[in-house]
């Protein structure tokens, strides 16, 4: 594939870059701040195009004659945030005008309909309200994009090895101890770009 990737500065769009370099995909990085890549996702063959959301031309000419576009958009700040709105706001932009259809995105479990009264919701949005709400308003954005789109909600991220072994459904039970390693959400996201085995879905993953 011809992927571009956003958020490729994070920990999960790292691994997105590095496992897609090494199954031979071209890969186009688009970052605010280059100098944050990971030494893993300055790859050789690896295009980087440095652009903000408020590039449309520079986001434009990054996703023009690619295949599909990942996601792992996020940010370590405090109080209200917006980047994953504001970024696919930008993005899903940049595909219609390109006609680049297939998106896959990053978003997380407890957004929207999984707000619910589970152990797991009530402890995450306590900790993290104000990043569910971006993810909630991102979410919301790309329903309506009119786009080739999959979200995938994973749990508790973590920094563990890449292992392949991981369980995926859009039902799938997550608790309060539920992980993932970003590694193997890494690779879900590439073979979900590729298979579009959950069309308009939130699939979820964990180990």
């Amino acid at each position: 594939m011809k992927v571009v990737v956003f958020g490729a500065t994070g920990g999960t769009g790292s691994h997105v870059v590095e496992q897609a370099v090494a199954g031979g995909h071209e890969v186009t990085v688009v970052a605010r701040d280059p100098a944050r890549l990971a030494e893993r996702s300055r790859a050789a063959g690896v295009r980087v195009v440095t652009a903000g959301f408020d590039r449309s031309e520079l986001l434009d000419a990054a996703v023009h004659g690619q295949d599909a576009v990942i996601s792992a958009l996020g940010t370590n700040g405090k109080g209200p945030v917006s980047v994953c709105t504001d970024g696919l706001v930008a993005i899903t932009g940049s595909m219609q005008r390109s006609g680049v259809r297939r998106l896959v995105v990053v978003s997380a479990h407890g957004a929207r309909e999984t707000h619910d009264r589970s152990l797991y919701s009530l402890a995450l949005w306590a900790a993290l309200k104000e990043k569910m709400l971006d993810k909630e308003r991102m979410e919301a954005v790309v329903e309506s994009s009119g786009l080739d789109w999959t979200i995938v909600r994973p749990p508790t991220l973590t920094d563990g090895a890449h292992s392949g072994r991981y369980r995926t459904s859009t039902d799938l039970p997550i608790r309060l101890w539920s992980r993932i390693s970003r590694a193997d959400l890494a690779e879900f996201l590439l073979a979900e770009t590729a298979s579009s085995s959950f069309p308009a879905a939130y699939p979820r993953i964990a180990a």
